[in-house]
């Protein structure tokens, strides 16, 4: 089977996912927007207030972010390089098959792997949802290669079809055996649905594996990352507006994430004029 591309039809990959759980886009992403993410994350891990609670110096605190894994977190409150990335086309299209309409970032953050670090664990991303497998998905993930994805440098590994399994299934238990690396370009894109089993590989190279990661929820789930906290209200006015109802200001059907009885977004303006106004008039600035 030839490569899938953003050029790809895109039924030939729901197709793929429904089947498998997964799919690889490669060249996802171009060689410069690539390396112009790098940069603006090189630059942020120089300091420790961008860099993060487990960036920069720093690594996971635990064993599933990763002991020996750095991660540098809300992405969009911190450069608007980022700002592409989690509305490439191609993965949203794949998100409107598989998610509801007015889906939300759950979260988005860096993975740089360090040489030496120890597979993580093999889990689902819709495991904290304490509903019985198999079911819906009930959110999406996507990981973005800043490097090759090889065997030996951590790549993310997968079991195909366990998106598929149920939790009765004694005999289909997930085992690393099972497990295959998704190997893939830098620029590539690997898009999995949340009930998949994965995890991500051991680095056994003597160098980082860097990568980011998208993920998106359904529109009735609280997202693992408070973006309406991470996220400054003075920067979502130069965000595109997909991205920017994607953080929480959208409404989901019926009429999921209203405040005041009205369109957050509005909510959001209002709040922001006022802020203006007061700081025109000489009064400190403060976030209602």
């Amino acid at each position: 089977m030839a490569p899938f591309t953003p050029a790809s039809p895109i039924q030939e990959l729901i197709d793929h996912v429904d089947e498998h759980g997964y799919v690889v886009i490669q060249n996802a992403f171009t060689e410069a927007e690539i390396e112009e993410a790098h940069r603006e994350l090189v630059r942020l891990a120089a300091d420790a207030a961008s860099a993060g609670p487990a960036g920069g110096n720093r690594a996971g605190r635990n064993d599933f972010e990763g002991l020996n894994t750095k991660r540098i977190y809300a992405l969009l409150n911190k450069s608007p390089v980022f700002q592409k990335f989690p509305i490439q086309t191609t993965i949203l299209a794949l998100n409107e098959r598989f998610l509801e309409p007015g889906f939300l970032l759950n979260s988005f953050h860096s993975v740089y792997i360090q040489p030496g670090e120890a597979p993580q664990m093999l889990h689902h991303d819709d495991g904290f949802v304490t509903v019985p497998r198999p079911h819906r998905p009930f959110g999406t993930g996507v990981m973005v290669a800043i490097d090759d994805f090889t065997p030996a440098n951590g790549a993310t590994v997968v079991i195909p079809g366990s998106h598929r399994w149920g939790d009765k299934e004694t005999d289909r238990a997930p085992r690393r055996e099972d497990a295959i690396p998704v190997v893939m370009p830098r620029g590539s894109a690997v898009f999995f649905v949340g009930t998949l089993w994965h995890g991500g590989g051991q680095n056994t190279t003597d160098r980082e594996r860097r990568s980011m990661t998208v993920q998106y929820c359904q529109p009735w789930i609280r997202p693992l990352e408070n973006q309406v906290l991470a996220v400054d209200w003075e920067k979502l006015e130069g965000m595109p507006r997909r991205l920017v109802d994607m953080l929480g200001y959208g409404v989901g059907a019926p009429f999921i994430g209203y405040a005041d009885g009205i369109h957050p977004w509005k909510v959001v303006q209002r709040r922001l004029r006022e802020q203006r106004e007061r700081t025109r008039g000489g009064r400190p600035q403060g976030r209602l």
